[in-house]
């Protein structure tokens, strides 16, 4: 009989699942997850996408990305903004994963390795060993994330944010403190880069995002969507504990080293962070923190 991988049922080692599941002596059965996929050779090319995973990092995947790590994964498959193509593990990390794998459709294939083979495939060593493949979202446009957004929303706006330690801890901010979504101009950096997502714990694949235009495509969307728009900046105009936020608000930032360019602050309300005296910055991810935080706090009230 042929197996789900296109192959006959004997040609590839795999570990499966019983059809019908047998309950423990409690009467509980046992959670569910897919076949198991033996993968001995790195040259396999069912796994040719993970394959010298950091230097496909930066020249793409054809349309998918890689997230890697348990809390990840789990992000990945529960949050279900994006397909699921498969997964590939360690071989000593399955047992620690079926819980989530359960998540999954039984059509994904699970790919499982010893720690000599995936180090191969990823040309490094791959102390974690969870990783899966998703596929990008297609066709969103900027215009229709931010109109479809509730009559209350908080957004974020990135503007030439380039370090993906940035990036990802922004989104892990935005998700903890309730933003509805992340824009991006299209000169910061991909939030579906492996290490971006890594860094936000999965908030990259769990918050909505764009990445297109520049700046000013991006506020011209806002000011459509009736967002009131403001900039952190450390010579903001009002101090950010002094700030309501109406229903809708946004909170544009930019890199560390240059900030937001002269001509965009000038269109946008400012804010700022106090600090003590002698010091007037923190990092962009730091800020972002305190910013959401404060929002979040007013927005709820």
């Amino acid at each position: 009989m042929a197996s789900r991988d296109g192959r006959a049922g004997g040609a590839t080692s795999r570990l499966c699942r019983a059809r019908v599941p047998t309950p423990d002596f409690a009467g509980n059965y046992p959670v569910m997850s897919p076949d198991l996929i033996r993968i001995d050779d790195c040259d396999d090319p069912r796994i040719a996408l993970y394959r010298d995973i950091r230097e496909r990092d930066l020249s793409g995947r054809e349309g998918l990305f890689v997230a890697e790590g348990k809390v990840v994964l789990n992000v990945l498959f529960t949050a279900r903004r994006f397909a699921v193509e498969s997964v590939l593990l360690l071989e000593n990390r399955v047992a620690g994963m079926k819980e989530i794998l359960a998540a999954i459709s039984e059509e994904t294939p699970v790919y499982v390795a010893s720690q000599d083979v995936i180090d191969r495939i990823a040309g490094f060593h791959l102390h974690r060993g969870v990783l899966a493949l998703g596929r990008r979202r297609m066709g969103e446009s900027l215009s229709g994330l931010v109109a479809g957004l509730p009559q209350k929303a908080l957004v974020v706006a990135l503007v030439g944010i380039s370090n993906h330690d940035n990036v990802g801890a922004i989104f892990r901010n935005a998700a903890a403190f309730g933003a509805d979504a992340v824009i991006l101009d299209e000169t910061s950096c991909d939030p579906l880069y492996r290490k971006a997502i890594r860094v936000s714990v999965g908030a990259a694949l769990k918050v909505p995002f764009t990445r297109n235009g520049d700046a000013d495509a991006m506020m011209a969307a806002l000011d459509e969507a009736e967002f009131s728009v403001f900039a952190l900046s450390p010579a903001g105009a009002v101090e950010i504990a002094d700030l309501v936020p109406t229903r809708r608000v946004a909170l544009v930032l930019g890199s560390e080293g240059e900030g937001l360019p002269i001509g965009l602050l000038s269109k946008l309300g400012t804010m700022r962070i106090g600090m003590a005296p002698g010091f007037d910055s923190l990092n962009v991810a730091t800020a972002s923190a305190v910013a959401l935080h404060h929002l979040w706090r007013k927005q709820a009230r």
